[in-house]
């Protein structure tokens, strides 16, 4: 007999299987993403066997929230459970699960209501859909029309024809635009031919979209979205880091414009109390612009002709803000230069004026045109916007004021 066989053990497997049941008991009752928060401190294995005990629909929920370097480990292992996750990352295909209530062309009432019966036991669906013999959507059907019906009748005679659907590459994005006046429960999926491919739960559209919205923040520095609190200090530590290290080469161009203006700051030393005001200033004029910008990009509020019109109206508002701004600035200045007993208070003072009207100008304008170049690149542009704006801001208040300060000063 061979001793280094492993004999089996029934009471062992009873005891591991009882324990995987109420670990996912337990994450059927939380949230997805505490659900996957959970899951985190567990085996990729385990985290396999848990996702493919769940429903679909809440399986693909959890899976979405895991951090991706999990995902890729564990989706091999689910697909079954989750659906075709291959789309690209931000496409609906991703949100995407199987149609339970399929029906075919020639089902009538009665037999829909029979299957459904069954169907109920192992999936949760809004609407059931009728194809063809070549599996295209050809309607919906609304249960309640289905309880209302004759037994006797078709399904085609109750269904909702011609149904709205969507591409399995349509982009979340463009996808929330899509179903702002379209608040349905769920939503078909079709590929070009309108073959029926699978469904997308209303709801998932929109928790995706505000999970997007909550990360914006943190991808305008270069926190990536995948990271969280409970993210390991190392993968964090990778995530930063590039956007710090670019951040520091940003900030040499302000110095080297800063630099170049050596002499004209130590001939006029008060200058220098007040590059950080003109620069924060300005920048928060910017952050401004850049997040209204966003959030029209994120609600697609970006029709055609509309960026001219929204550069137009930020470099108004910098107009009015800078002079508004300015007049206060100039006049602490003018105290602050006048106490410091320089010949020159009037003229730093106007060009303290000129210089944080151009600057918010500037600023506003770079607010507004920094995500919408990212975009036209093909970038998020909300990645790291934030980074760019403050050295285009720093750069232009900066070499705008101490220019004219040489100018006019000098």
């Amino acid at each position: 007999m061979n001793t280094d066989m492993t004999e089996p053990n029934p009471a062992a497997d009873a005891g591991q299987d009882a324990a995987l049941r109420k670990l996912a008991t337990a994450v059927q009752q939380r949230a997805p993403l505490d659900a996957a928060t959970m899951l985190e401190r567990e085996s990729d294995e385990t985290i396999a066997e848990i996702l493919n005990r769940l429903q679909p629909s809440f399986a693909l929920r959890v899976m979405l929230r895991l951090p991706e370097h999990r995902r890729e480990l564990v989706l091999p292992r689910v697909r079954d459970a989750v659906g075709d996750q291959s789309y690209d990352e931000n496409s609906l295909g991703r949100l995407m699960e199987p149609a339970a209530a399929v029906f075919g062309m020639g089902v009538t009432v009665r037999q829909a209501i029979e299957k459904i019966r069954e169907l109920v036991k192992e999936a949760l669906f809004t609407y059931a859909y009728v194809i063809d013999d070549e599996g295209r959507l050809r309607g919906v059907v609304v249960m309640r029309d289905l309880l209302y019906a004759n037994p006797n009748d078709l399904l085609i005679h109750i269904m909702v024809e011609n149904p709205f659907y969507f591409e399995p590459e349509t982009s979340i994005t463009e996808a929330m635009k899509a179903v702002v006046h379209r608040h349905y429960p769920a939503y078909p999926v079709c590929d070009r031919n309108g073959k029926l491919l699978g469904v997308v739960q209303g709801y998932m559209l929109f928790e995706e979209q505000a999970f997007e919205i909550s990360a914006q923040p943190g991808r305008m520095v270069g926190v990536q979205k995948e990271e969280r609190l409970a993210t390991p200090w190392p993968l964090s530590l990778r995530f930063r880091h590039p956007w710090l290290q670019l951040n520091l080469v940003t900030a040499f161009l302000a110095a080297a414009v800063v630099g170049t203006f050596e002499d004209t700051i130590a001939q006029v030393v008060v200058l220098a109390a007040f590059l950080p005001v003109l620069a924060g200033q300005s920048g928060n004029t910017g952050c401004q612009a850049l997040a209204v910008t966003l959030r029209g990009l994120t609600l697609g509020e970006f029709t055609n002709g509309m960026q001219r019109k929204v550069v137009m109206k930020e470099a108004l508002l910098g107009l009015m803000n800078g002079l508004l701004v300015g007049v206060v600035a100039a006049a602490a200045m003018y105290f602050y230069a006048s106490h410091s007993q320089s010949a020159e208070a009037l003229k730093l003072a106007l060009v303290v004026l000129l210089a944080m009207i151009g600057a918010c100008v500037a600023s506003g304008v770079t607010g507004v045109l920094v995500p919408l170049t990212l975009k036209r690149l093909g970038a998020d542009p909300a990645t790291a916007s934030s980074i760019f704006l403050t050295t285009a801001t720093d750069v232009t208040s900066m070499g705008l004021f101490l220019s004219l300060a040489k100018l006019f000063v000098l």
